[in-house]
């Protein structure tokens, strides 16, 4: 995050705006519908420029807006809070900026990111509701084309839901007195008729509502009741959650996530929701899977909400099933989202089929760790398979694999391939035969996906998304980086 989000005051504070053009009159009009009053210093304006200050005149406040027609001059920032310069003299906006910063003024260059102490975002206003949008400079036009796609999904009566909430906030603050009870209590109006009401002018019904679901929650446990998500998180690209996956992580007072998830999907909790790593790397396991099921029952009994994010999907090679078993045999709510698993998410953008009328009609999923440094799989069955065989967690153990199967009579030919870092921007991937693979895949990376079968040759005619090997890793190869990119978090 380059620049940090903020919402600055300035309700009847002085601004200053040097400019007399169009982009001034823009520009004051921005100030004055936050309630600013504005100080213009330009030897002279547009008409649009007059008309917007006539209009701020107009409003009955005499000190709304005063123009300085003349060039402009340090002093002029004198008793200002806030400095805008608008003009399109470079030296002028060099020159504002300049004194801006030897006043600790902040100060917005139009069009000017390196003169800028801060930046104006893309703003959709739905009072009191504001929601900013920044590109941090780079693009305004594709920042005002984000904020119009939002805009489209935000009812009109967003901001009088705001208020409404805004002035039930001390009443509920009375009566439930825990943090995580009153922000479960808020989530859970958002599910009732409240908004509803609200947005159609029912205030009387909404009021006796509001009321009536307060009294009750202070006479139930629900809201000091602990639970569990075990959600899965995809592939690797944020973008293939679920919805219902989203909706579930947002309401996490803690997540619990491993070396699978990308960071990506972790970043998409709340900020204020504790991040607990509990990953595991390859032959290194650095929080036994017993104490990850304690860990939330713990946490449950705790009255948290927590979600656990599994990579892919949580009863697929992911030991969800023990976790949840820890869960109900001590007697806690809990709740399986299902996820996109890696053998569908990396094959569909690898291009690789994993049936198909004329090569496989089924497809099996096998676990590729190994139990004491040892594969104990039914090799003379898997070899004899004509189908499609899909290796987890296949990486380290890929040159046994492909020998096994050879030895036990599959032809050295068949199509082989190694998905490595799938659906990822550093995707890539590496086709060959049993034969020849092991040698292909020397430096592959973990997360990687074995893929065995006649489908993996439709590869070179079917692949649509291709990835980098430059391009920013989603995912954290070792738990020390993982650990650091959670204090650099909650630093920030």
């Amino acid at each position: 995050m380059r620049y940090l989000p903020i919402f600055l005051d300035v309700l009847n504070k002085r601004c200053a705006l040097v400019g007399g053009g169009e982009v001034a009159a823009r520009k004051l009009a921005w100030l004055r519908s936050a309630g600013a009053q504005v100080r213009i210093i330009a030897p002279e304006a547009t008409a649009e420029l007059h008309a917007e200050i006539r209009s701020a005149l107009d409003s009955g406040s005499p000190a709304a807006v005063t123009h300085l027609q003349a060039r402009f001059a340090p002093a002029h920032l004198d008793g200002c809070e806030l400095v805008v310069s608008a003009t399109d003299d470079a030296a002028v906006n060099a020159a504002v900026a300049d004194a801006a910063r030897a006043r600790n003024l902040p100060v917005n260059v139009v069009d000017d990111p390196a003169n800028c102490s801060f930046i104006v975002p893309a703003v959709i206003d739905r009072e009191p509701m504001t929601i900013a949008v920044s590109s941090s400079g780079t693009s305004p036009v594709l920042a005002r084309w984000v904020r119009s796609r939002i805009e489209s999904l935000i009812p009109d009566a967003i901001g009088r839901i705001a208020a409404f909430f805004g002035m039930k906030r001390t009443a509920v603050q009375n009566r439930l007195p825990e943090i995580g009870q009153r922000r479960r209590f808020w989530e859970a109006q958002l599910e009732t008729r409240l908004p509803e009401l609200i947005a159609q002018g029912r205030t009387d019904e909404a009021d006796t509502l509001f009321h009536n679901n307060l009294v009750s929650a202070t006479e139930q446990d629900a809201l000091n009741a602990g639970r569990v998500y075990l959600i899965g998180a995809g592939p690797g690209d944020p973008d293939l959650l679920t919805f219902r996956a989203l909706q579930r992580l947002q309401q996490a007072d803690v997540v619990v996530y491993d070396r699978l998830v990308s960071p990506a999907v972790v970043d998409l909790a709340r900020r204020d929701a504790e991040r607990m790593y509990v990953g595991k790397c390859r032959d290194a396991h650095s929080v036994p899977q017993e104490e990850i099921s304690q860990r939330l029952v713990d946490l449950a009994r705790e009255g948290k909400i927590v979600a656990r994010l599994k990579g892919g999907d949580p009863f697929v090679f992911g030991r969800g099933g023990e976790e949840i078993e820890a869960l109900a045999s001590a007697n806690l709510p809990f709740e399986v989202v299902p996820g996109i698993t890696a053998a569908t998410g990396c094959a569909a953008y690898a291009g690789i089929p994993l049936t198909h009328r004329d090569y496989a009609q089924s497809v099996r999923f096998i676990t590729g760790h190994t139990r004491n440094g040892k594969l104990d799989l039914d090799w003379g069955n898997l070899a004899s398979c004509k189908d499609t065989l899909v290796f987890y967690m296949g990486l380290s153990a890929s040159a046994e694999i492909c020998a096994q199967l050879i030895a036990h009579g599959m032809p050295a030919s068949r199509a082989a391939g190694l998905v490595e870092h799938g659906t990822t921007p550093r995707q890539q991937v590496y086709t060959g035969t049993l034969a020849t693979l092991p040698d292909l895949i020397v430096g592959a990376e973990s997360p990687s996906l074995l893929i065995v079968g006649d489908v993996v040759n439709l590869h070179e005619q079917l692949a649509w998304f291709q990835g980098s090997p430059d391009a920013e890793p989603l995912f954290t190869p070792q738990p020390v980086a993982a650990e650091l990119h959670q204090k650099i978090r909650s630093a920030a």
